[in-house]
């Protein structure tokens, strides 16, 4: 097992986006990315699990109890576009998993826009 694997917020977070097909963890600035496909639709940080979210979808997320990642900057806090499942949905699987959707097209969306840009 990896030292990933081991950390029991992501064994958890991968047992309950699993569902979604083969989610996998991979370590990022002190806490995990969560990516399906290549695509990183999720995030751990300190042990919270949070979903990408854009301008689209953060209304949604907001409307349903979700919290935003947020971390002190020098001068000021930063939120980040990533937020927590809503209460009702974070521990179960099936209730999580529209919302793991949800980020996931969000992210993919996100992607295609980039590349295109870039092109």
């Amino acid at each position: 097992m990896s030292k990933v694997e081991e950390n029991l917020s992501v064994r958890r977070a991968l047992a309950l986006l699993s569902p979604l097909g083969p989610v996998r963890a991979r370590a990022l600035f002190g806490g995990y990315g969560i990516y399906l496909d290549e695509v990183m639709f999720a995030l751990i940080a300190w042990d919270r699990l949070y979903f990408r979210v854009d301008g689209e979808t953060k209304v949604r997320w907001a409307a349903e109890g979700g919290e935003p990642f947020v971390y002190e900057g020098k001068s000021a806090p930063v939120e980040m576009p990533y937020w927590t499942a809503p209460p009702h949905a974070e521990d179960s699987p099936d209730a999580l998993e529209p919302w793991a959707c949800l980020a996931l097209q969000t992210a993919r969306r996100l992607r295609a826009a980039k590349t295109k840009t870039a092109r």
